[in-house]
């Protein structure tokens, strides 16, 4: 009997542990999400507890693994390329699909209270989300909830990364859009509010004109945000330039503070502030602003099943947009 190491072998075997992917580790995969959720290798190794140069070396493997650029490197950060994105998609469903494994062999693959991790942009965190927060709250009252408040490019990238599980936000451009599909829930349109007491406030609704607004201290979105764009198109519209002078801000606890202590007018999405105005803390100017400009929805990843409890706070969502 031959007890050699000649035994014959199939060449398809030989094929796939000779393939590049077969070299890819669990320690690649996991350097690669850290990365792309920090953004910036500094960030990215003390995370991982290691040495920028050893995450350096971990990320030029899995890229020479892979004959292809993942992750784009300047003094800004890091950003994925296409194909870091679609590799994205897969490396988290594998780092979570360990986490989950990990848990079980551990005893803590149940927690006692599942919690969901939202995303939200800061001129929707207070508006529909609030009352399907509330909501879910009633139905599921041990749930926990995590919020996230940034930009849609950082909705997007928690998504993809794993970090958030649904994002209320906007539409981004398709090359974003990779691997995060949009649900819309419905069109904000601007508010223009006042403190009660505001001078503007007590003429029982009486139309007032946009060149009228610039007579006080205006609180208007950042630059660059799509509620800025549209407070600047408003104001072009009436021929009116957007004056000095103004606050300009994403705080919405800011913004509505400076609203109640002073004659600020705060010009902002409604749903920000349709709490304050429906228990009248807040009061609508009656200004003729464009309605439905922009589209607000459901972010979330395409093509991967939510959780039980982020599919019922999607539901939630829906069912208040609809009502």
């Amino acid at each position: 009997m031959d007890t050699g190491n000649d035994a014959p072998h199939s060449p398809g075997r030989t094929a796939l542990t000779d393939h590049p992917a077969s070299r890819i580790r669990l320690r690649h995969l996991t350097c690669f999400v850290v990365i792309a959720q920090e953004r910036t290798l500094a960030r990215a190794a003390g995370r991982l507890h290691l040495s920028q140069p050893a995450v350096s070396k971990t990320l030029a493997e899995l890229e020479a693994l892979a004959g292809r650029r993942l992750v784009h490197r300047s003094r800004a950060g890091t950003a994925l390329t296409s194909a870091g994105e679609e590799f994205l998609r897969y490396a988290v469903d594998v780092t979570q699909a360990l986490e989950s494994a990990a848990a079980v062999l551990t005893g803590a693959a149940v927690p006692i209270a599942p919690t969901v991790r939202v995303g939200a942009l800061p001129t929707v965190a207070g508006g529909l989300l609030v009352h399907a927060l509330a909501r879910l709250r009633e139905r599921r009252p041990h749930a926990g909830v995590s919020v996230r408040i940034g930009d849609n490019p950082e909705l997007i990238a928690w998504l993809k990364s794993g970090e958030a599980e649904v994002a209320v936000g906007r539409m981004a451009e398709p090359a974003m859009m990779q691997g995060v599909s949009f649900e819309l829930l419905y069109a904000e349109s601007l508010a223009v509010v006042t403190r009660p007491q505001h001078p503007l406030a007590i003429t029982s609704g009486a139309a007032v004109s946009p060149r009228a607004l610039v007579d006080y201290p205006l609180i208007v979105p950042s630059p660059g945000t799509a509620p800025r764009h549209e407070v600047e198109g408003f104001f072009a519209a009436h021929g009116v330039a957007l004056p000095p002078g103004r606050t300009e801000t994403q705080s919405a606890a800011c913004a509505r503070a400076l609203t109640l202590v002073s004659d600020a007018i705060w010009i902002t999405p409604q749903h920000q502030v349709q709490l304050d105005l429906d228990r009248r803390w807040l009061r609508r100017l009656n200004v003729p602003v464009p309605g439905g400009a922009e589209p607000v929805g459901i972010l979330s990843r395409s093509g991967v099943p939510q959780g039980e409890l982020a599919a019922q706070l999607t539901e939630t969502l829906r069912e208040l947009a609809d009502a």
